[in-house]
């Protein structure tokens, strides 16, 4: 028996949710395997060359994947990151559209997609930015999880706290003022409780890792940017029903 009605409707919201993320999820991959996988390299020359001063040569020896297995692998993972958010967002914006005070469709899917950028990807970004393999103590690794799944749900809250302040103020001025200093208050709180971790050494050089940093912000920003208009452009399509046999008259 086909769906009808709102199972149909969410079912074709999430293959267009999927698809759009992963077609985002490859251009991402373009520009991380364009501009980051070069910053990788050259972080990978560095931690070779300290551990060969250390006396460490066969460091590397036995690698389990290849560098350039590593690099075609960018693309499958970035491909499935990006269908996996595609499909949050069509489930978000099956579940919230109704709540988002907008008629616009195409804006309220740039707005959620724009909100989890926000949340999501900026917040812990400030917080917690990421380093090069190179970089980072083991022991560390789950500290630095939790704290970061942390960052990201507190992103999320801060998020919905500035919209529920926003929706105090009668006036538009007062709505964006609420809005940030509701966003802002939350991301403070959270910043504030959770530590701070710095592993990166004195030694490694400050213009690779910002180089760094900045093209795994840009990769992340092409993701959210190409899936926002993505799933907007396909999201505004009507939903086809199944269509329905004719019913002959006695």
């Amino acid at each position: 028996m086909p769906l009808t009605g709102p199972a149909q409707s969410f079912g074709a919201f999430l293959i267009r949710g999927l698809l759009a993320g992963l077609i985002a999820g490859l251009l991402a991959g373009v520009f991380a395997y364009t501009v980051g996988e070069p910053k990788v390299d050259a972080a990978i020359a560095i931690e070779e060359a300290n551990a060969h001063a250390a006396g460490d040569d066969g460091h590397h020896d036995e690698e389990l994947v290849s560098r350039d297995g590593q690099k075609g692998g960018l693309f499958l993972a970035t491909g499935l990151y990006g269908a996996a958010m595609g499909g949050l967002l069509a489930t978000a914006y099956t579940v919230l559209r109704r709540r988002l005070r907008t008629p616009n469709d195409t804006r309220a899917a740039l707005g959620l997609a724009g909100a989890a950028l926000l949340g999501v990807v900026l917040v812990p970004y400030l917080k917690y930015p990421p380093n090069p393999p190179a970089v980072g103590n083991p022991d560390t690794i789950n500290q630095r999880t939790i704290s970061y799944l942390a960052i990201v749900a507190i992103g999320l809250v801060a998020v919905w706290a500035g919209v529920i302040a926003a929706r105090t103020q009668p006036v538009e001025w007062r709505q964006a003022l609420a809005g940030v200093a509701g966003f802002l208050v939350v991301v403070a709180v959270g910043y504030l409780l959770l530590p701070t971790i710095n592993e990166v050494p004195d030694t490694f050089p400050a213009a690779l890792l910002w180089n760094f940093r900045i093209a795994s912000l840009g990769t992340q920003a092409v993701l959210w940017s190409a899936l926002g208009l993505g799933f907007a452009a396909l999201a505004t399509r009507p939903v086809r029903e199944p269509a329905r046999e004719a019913v002959p008259v006695a």
